[in-house]
């Protein structure tokens, strides 16, 4: 019959990811490298401009379908940081500045990750979106690892072998977040994937992205990833736990050996992780002498903070003498040039002095529900309850969808004790997020494919029997003809 066999397939296909196309040409553009003064200056990218157009696409989809967007319990955890931001914004001496602010922080923290919620239909979108962030990782530490090898990178020590990706000496963290979310991502499908196949290529992948990562030189993600897969590690069963982690060890030591002259700069940043009073560096004073001015500003505004964006305008009332004129950034492509502090590299304690107590409870507060109830969920996940032969420690396979979800958001909230929003990579962090809220308050998450209203593909949202009460929605079973994923 005409119009049967591969064309009709390829359609199938086409039709099949059409719905997150969006979302992964958000990851894809993240490999574009960003406009002079963008990132560390004043303009956007391409990628922020594609995630407002992610919040744009999916309302469109709302409105056709005319279905009830999230659940209770996903719209007041998603909502949550709408409540401090609004009051910091409303209470700041300088509304007007604070407005930027107002918007970045419902991009970051609400929209985009309730666009991800919506957009995600079942474990084999989330799948396609885990293994983006894998690509775009492996795209990102390739860039890197030649930076490194080639000395075409940042400017380190004096040295010209920082790997910063495309994302730029304005940037540093930004390659190192992009590799450490894959890495993690690879780690968790490594764990949880039911196939051989699928395990044996993401454990390649995450080997392939260790070197990028340890020549990022960044302290804050060797932290958050080491324990990140300590957690998936924990879940995924004791024996295997210390397994993985003897041969990761002894990868570290080969790695490491074999840097060269790489060695010695990696050993010193590692030693630098405990140099906190005994003879810190430059960015270690710098760091803690703006936490320590982030702190004095929550002490004057105990509630409403000194208002969004208001940190560099406060920073040297509060700080004191040791604070640097700026951060030395060269290499990649650019000229030395002098980059202001304008934020104390600690998102908690940056939301605790521009939107005080208020905004950080309700920052916190939806960041923690979100990860107390994927713990909930991955525990319950029906299809992973009992270990079984080949089964990826207690909770079975596939459980790979919950532990990426678990790792990554684990993952960002280490490191947001060392690092905070700001310059590309932040669009990665509300994709992040919305994975998390996905796997965490989705009724249809932890047993396969959600209910939809009409066909069950095109429509975004649910109708109203699909909504559920409580604080951690239950893991849902077979519900209107759901399909595994």
């Amino acid at each position: 019959m005409p119009g049967t066999g591969t064309g009709t397939g390829t359609g199938g296909a086409v039709r099949r990811v059409g719905p997150v196309l969006p979302l992964l040409a958000v990851v894809v553009l993240l490999a574009v490298p960003p406009p002079e003064g963008g990132p560390g200056g004043t303009g956007g990218t391409v990628a922020d401009a594609a995630s407002g157009l992610l919040v744009v696409y999916t309302a469109a989809r709302l409105l056709r379908d005319r279905a009830r967007p999230l659940s209770r319990t996903a719209a007041v955890v998603l909502g949550l940081p709408v409540l401090g931001v609004c009051a910091a914004a409303v209470a700041s001496c300088d509304p007007a500045a604070s407005l930027p602010g107002v918007v970045r922080y419902l991009q970051v923290f609400v929209l985009v990750p309730a666009a991800v919620v919506l957009l995600l239909r079942d474990r084999r979108d989330f799948r396609l979106t885990a293994w983006a962030l894998v690509g775009l990782a492996l795209a990102q530490g390739a860039v890197g690892t030649v930076q490194n090898l080639t000395g075409t990178g940042a400017s380190y020590m004096g040295e010209d072998v920082r790997a910063v990706g495309t994302f730029g000496a304005t940037d540093v963290m930004g390659m190192a977040t992009a590799v450490a979310y894959g890495l993690v991502a690879a780690v968790a499908l490594a764990l949880g994937s039911p196939g051989r196949r699928s395990r044996a290529v993401a454990l390649g992948c995450a080997a392939l992205l260790l070197f990028p990562l340890v020549v990022s030189f960044s302290r804050g993600a060797w932290i958050a990833t080491a324990a990140a897969c300590a957690l998936l590690l924990v879940l995924s069963g004791p024996l295997r736990a210390v397994r993985v982690a003897l041969v990761a060890g002894a990868a570290g030591v080969v790695l490491v050996a074999g840097l060269g002259v790489g060695s010695q700069l990696v050993t010193e940043r590692v030693a630098s992780i405990s140099q906190v009073t005994d003879t810190p560096d430059r960015s270690v004073t710098d760091r803690y002498t703006m936490w320590a001015a982030a702190v004095g500003m929550w002490r004057s505004e105990p509630v409403t903070g000194v208002g969004l964006k208001g940190f560099p305008a406060y920073r040297d009332a509060h700080a004191s003498l040791a604070l640097s004129s700026g951060s030395d950034t060269a290499g990649a492509g650019r000229d030395f040039a002098k980059q202001p502090l304008l934020s104390p590299h600690n998102m908690y304690l940056l939301v605790l002095g521009e939107q005080g107590l208020l905004g950080l409870l309700a920052l916190a507060g939806g960041w923690l529900a979100l990860l107390v109830c994927g713990l909930r969920r991955l525990r319950a996940a029906p299809d992973g309850a009992r270990p079984g032969p080949g089964s990826a420690g207690r909770w079975g396979a596939p459980a790979d969808c919950g532990l990426v979800a678990v790792g990554l958001l684990g993952w960002q909230l280490v490191d947001f004790a060392y690092a905070d929003i700001g310059g590309p990579a932040t669009v990665l962090t509300s994709l992040v997020l919305g994975l998390a809220g996905w796997w965490a308050l989705e009724p249809g998450a932890g047993a396969g494919a959600r209910v939809r209203a009409g066909d069950g593909v095109r429509g975004v949202g649910r109708p109203r029997s699909a909504e559920r009460g409580g604080v951690c929605p239950a893991p849902a079973g077979a519900e209107g003809g759901a399909v595994h994923g």
